[in-house]
């Protein structure tokens, strides 16, 4: 296991700066976005915060993997959406709107839903003698996840002419930190690379493939529109695998259950590209489909 300074110090300052990035796009009006849309927020946030852990918490014991990774699996589940679902939704023609505002929420409950699921997969798993997320590792989550969000929006409400000029750095800052650290994460572990793809290539590949689908079809079950279904569908699929890697990392110090996030931040952009194809070229063979009788 990497206990490198790059490890302990620097990756939960990359994640600082991400969060702050991701506050520099926020605003008051996306929390009371959530007035206007309520039951659409309701529906994503039941799926990704209670329905993506008892998936995960299905696959992890249909696999019977190892403890620790399946601690890391649970701790995937309970990370938030990522604001890369954001730009997989524009790309796909969902609701942004709604995107942002689950974006926003989200980070704030993963401060108190993350610690929560994973001290209870630890507990479950029998990773007590490991690992432990005390009291005070539990401050530091809220810490890098929540205190720079926040900072972030100060900063914005200050000067918005900053927060522009500063957001594509910090999305590509971003992009760059979470390849970097899963490449790392799996680079450390090269000798039993071929053993945890045996033993998660197949279980985080089809979490990923539930999490898209069940916040698409969970979406279109419960009525919502087809934009608010795809925007479901990317922010329940697409975690923040950086907060995953960080509290594995960093604040848990296994190498292990790190590599559950590490292999999921692979795959699911190949899938999320996929799925989104998939719903949006059926999207465009049904409307094709209706608009042939009226051009006969």
């Amino acid at each position: 296991m990497d206990t490198s300074p790059l490890i302990t110090v620097g990756l939960p300052i990359a994640l600082a700066i991400i969060m702050f990035g991701l506050g520099l796009s926020l605003t008051p009006a996306d929390f009371r976005r959530v007035a206007k849309t309520p039951r659409a927020v309701t529906v994503a946030l039941v799926l990704q915060v209670v329905v993506l852990p008892l998936v995960a918490f299905g696959l992890v014991k249909a696999f019977d993997i190892d403890p620790l990774l399946a601690v890391g699996v649970m701790l995937l589940a309970a990370s938030p959406g990522g604001t890369t679902a954001n730009l997989f939704s524009h790309l796909f023609r969902g609701d942004v709107a709604l995107n942002v505002s689950l974006t926003a929420i989200n980070s704030v409950l993963a401060a108190v839903t993350l610690p929560l699921i994973t001290n209870f997969a630890i507990d479950h798993f029998g990773a007590d003698g490991e690992l432990g997320l005390q009291i005070d590792k539990v401050v530091q989550v809220i810490a890098i996840v929540l205190v720079p969000v926040g900072i972030g929006m100060l900063v914005r409400r200050r000067s918005e002419a900053f927060a522009a000029r500063a957001d594509r750095p910090v999305r590509v800052f971003s992009i760059a930190v979470l390849a970097l650290v899963a490449l790392g994460a799996l680079f450390g572990e090269r000798e039993n690379l071929a053993g945890y793809a045996r033993e998660v290539g197949l279980i985080t590949g089809l979490f990923c493939l539930a999490s898209l689908t069940i916040g698409y079809a969970g979406a279109r079950l419960l009525r919502l529109d087809e934009r608010q279904a795809i925007a479901c569908s990317m922010e329940v699929g697409i975690h923040n695998t950086t907060v995953a890697l960080t509290i594995a990392l960093s604040v848990l110090d296994s190498t292990e259950v790190a590599i559950p996030a590490a292999v999921y931040s692979v795959l699911m952009y190949i899938l999320a590209t996929a799925f989104g194809f998939l719903i949006t070229r059926r999207r465009a063979a049904a409307t094709a489909d209706a608009e042939q009788p009226q051009a006969r």
